[in-house]
């Protein structure tokens, strides 16, 4: 083992809520394991997706732009030939790659299902596990119509290149003892490594064995069977967890921990035939959920740990993005970010020392939202909280110091603060779509 440079491993959920973690502040059920990522090392308050859907949060987190510069940007499609991702924009698992480390990703992948998209297209040198968007936890299919209008079940467990077939095992511990095999493998080897732990739950469909939902017999339905499956998902980081310290590489691992967005209201994340908006998730005290670019749909848990180069007990208030990933590890590495055209940047700063931001603005878009945070305020134009209705206001600004719920419009109070960051953020907004129409728009109409 290189001991000069660290590994990596990263956990991301899917659809999880800022508030379902209890050391969140949630008392519904308990992540002890992930806690314990939290107490040695740093809980962030502030910390930022890079979109409030799948596909481009994913993307940002790998790249380290924003997803619009990353190609992705929209919940891609789950047939085969489905576009996405590819080796034009390089990931931070290509990144380190290049300086000499082993990488792998298990668990979700829905960056694209062409070749050429797909985990060992992008820098991952073994990949096991699923390319769309969400998969039946047991037959590992994929039964829901996408973007493509695309209806028919296809089958999606792979290992590399190879389809697999293994039905009746829950994708949650699947991913699990996985990801603990591959860290036995690449610690055989004389290379630091970098694996990636992708979780799918707690996205639909709501499935948990009984032994998980026997643990709380007295929630309602839908928080008991949420509770199952962050259960199952908090039972094998701490078999990981385990593995580090069995192999004694734990304290030279930076772990890091993620949800992809905030939590889904979709009716299809409940199993009883009903229509109605799902509540099983909590974005805590925060406005939004998935699709929203008010704070519940952007703002994520997020968790790292270093032992020994990060202090522990650290709850850090400084606004930071899931783009600021790819630089932050590939410093950490001996790597060199300049060489890479990244939107994000490195934060060990922020992490080691208590130092402040490196954003004076982070910014999101999502169909015919946008959104800027400039210090404390926070600007959302045409902010939705539901895919299907209309805007709530044309512009409504926030001081998430004083008021993190977003429930007091400032725009009458400050207009000219209203009136500048709208400006900023359109002018952004624009250059990602000039980026988009030049780089990535037509990638996607030859599908169409």
């Amino acid at each position: 083992m290189d001991k000069k440079r660290p590994n990596f491993v990263v956990f991301l959920t899917d659809d999880q809520g800022y508030g379902d973690l209890s050391c969140m502040g949630e008392t519904d059920f308990q992540t002890p394991h992930l806690d314990s990522v939290a107490k040695s090392g740093v809980r962030f308050t502030d910390f930022y997706s890079g979109s409030p859907v799948c596909s481009p949060s994913r993307a940002s987190l790998l790249t380290g732009r924003y997803p619009g510069n990353a190609g992705v940007r929209a919940i891609l499609a789950g047939h085969r030939k489905a576009t996405g991702l590819d080796a034009g924009t390089p990931t931070i698992a290509q990144a380190l790659k290049d300086i000499g480390y082993q990488t792998a990703a298990v668990g979700k992948w829905h960056l694209g299902l062409k070749e050429g998209c797909r985990p060992n297209d992008n820098g991952f040198d073994y990949f096991y596990g699923f390319l769309a968007g969400c998969v039946d936890y047991y037959s590992h299919i994929f039964y829901w119509s996408m973007a493509d209008g695309h209806t028919n079940p296809t089958h999606d467990l792979w290992e590399n290149g190879k389809e697999l077939y293994d039905n009746g095992k829950y994708m949650t511990e699947m991913i699990s003892e996985k990801a603990v095999e591959m860290i036995r493998k690449m610690h055989e080897q004389d290379k630091p490594f970098f694996l990636y732990v992708a979780y799918n739950a707690p996205h639909y469909p709501m499935h948990a064995p009984k032994k998980y939902l026997d643990r709380f017999p007295n929630l309602p339905p839908d928080r008991r069977i949420m509770a199952a499956m962050l259960s199952a998902v908090d039972d094998g980081v701490g078999e990981i967890m385990d593995e580090l310290e069995r192999l004694r590489i734990r304290d030279d691992t930076v772990i890091y921990f993620q949800s992809d967005n905030g939590p889904s209201r979709e009716s299809r994340n409940w199993l009883d035939g009903n229509p109605d908006p799902y509540y099983g998730g909590t974005a805590g005290s925060l406005k939004g959920h998935k699709f929203s670019l008010y704070e519940g749909g952007i703002r994520v848990p997020c968790l790292i740990s270093w032992p020994g180069h990060i202090p522990p007990e650290q709850v850090i208030h400084e606004p930071c993005a899931a783009m600021d990933i790819f630089p932050t590890f590939l410093k950490m590495a001996g790597g060199d970010p300049s060489q890479y055209e990244l939107d994000g940047a490195d934060i060990l700063g922020v992490l080691r020392d208590g130092g402040k931001s490196p954003h004076a603005e982070l910014y999101w878009e999502m169909e015919d939202q946008t959104a800027l945070r400039m210090g404390s305020y926070k600007l959302v134009i045409n902010g939705r909280l539901v895919e299907s209705e209309k805007p709530l206001v044309p512009v409504f600004l926030a001081d998430l110091k004083n008021d993190p719920g977003e429930t007091v419009n400032l725009v009458e109070k400050m207009p000219e603060l209203a009136e500048e960051m709208t400006n900023k953020a359109t002018a952004w907004r624009q250059g990602i779509e000039k980026t988009w129409d030049e780089k990535f728009a037509e990638r996607y109409r030859s599908l169409t």
